[in-house]
C-alpha cells in the first residue's frame, strides 16, 4: 500500500489512549512507508497521527479546504499541504491519494467522511479496504448500530463484514494488506463497471 487516509477528529477527546494509538499508528505506517493522507491539522487527534508520522520520517500529505486552514489551525510541516476549495473536493482529492481508508475516534465530521468512502466501496466506486481502529471501544455502538441495519434489511452482511475493525493496529494494518476487495456489485451497467 502507497499510501492510506486517516479519519479522526481535530479535538483530543477525553482518552489519553486516543493520542496513543494515533501517534503510535504515524508512526508504524512511517516506518512501513505507507503515506499518511489526513486532514492538515495540527492539533487534536489529527495532529498526532502526523507527529507520529513526521517524527519517524515518514511521508505525511494533509489535505485541507481555504476555509478551514485557519479554523483547524493547519500543519505548516508537512511533506505536502493541498489546499481545496471545499469539503467534497477534500475528500475526493484524499481518495485519490490513497489506497486504503482508515478511521480513528472522532466526530461528525470523522463519520461523515468515513461513511461516504464506505458508501463508494459499497457502490463499487473503489476497491480499498476500509478500516476502523476501536480504541477502547470508542466505536463499540456504532458497530452495533450498522449490525441492526443488517439485521433489519438495511445493509448486507457482506458490505459490514467488509468492514475491518481492529484494536490492534500492526494487526489493523496486516488486514488491510490482505484485504480482497467486495465484488462489483450485480446490478452495475456494463459501461459502469468498464469506467471503474
Amino acid at each position: 500500500m502507497k499510501g492510506i487516509v486517516v479519519f479522526c477528529g481535530s479535538s483530543i477527546g477525553e482518552d489519553p489512549k486516543f493520542a496513543e494509538d494515533a501517534h503510535e499508528l504515524g508512526a508504524k505506517l512511517a516506518k512501513q512507508r505507507i503515506a499518511l493522507i489526513y486532514g492538515g491539522a495540527k492539533i487534536g487527534i489529527m495532529g498526532k497521527v502526523a507527529q507520529g508520522a513526521l517524527e519517524n520520517d515518514g511521508k505525511v500529505i494533509g489535505v485541507i479546504p481555504e476555509f478551514l486552514k485557519r479554523k483547524e489551525v493547519y500543519h505548516d510541516g508537512l511533506s505536502e499541504l493541498i489546499i481545496t476549495q471545499n469539503m467534497h473536493d477534500r475528500k475526493l482529492r484524499m481518495h485519490e491519494l490513497s489506497e486504503g481508508i482508515l478511521m480513528l475516534p472522532g466526530g461528525f465530521g470523522t463519520l461523515e467522511e468515513f461513511f461516504e468512502m464506505l458508501t463508494w466501496a459499497q457502490l463499487g466506486l473503489h476497491p480499498y479496504p476500509i478500516a476502523v481502529l476501536n480504541t477502547n471501544g470508542f466505536y463499540d455502538e456504532l458497530l452495533q448500530m450498522l449490525a441492526r441495519m443488517v439485521a433489519k434489511g438495511f445493509v448486507k452482511k457482506e458490505n459490514l463484514n467488509a468492514i475491518l475493525v481492529e484494536t490492534n493496529i500492526d494487526t489493523l494494518l496486516d488486514k488491510m494488506k490482505a484485504f480482497k476487495p467486495l465484488p462489483k456489485p450485480q446490478w452495475m451497467t456494463k459501461e459502469q463497471i468498464n469506467e471503474y
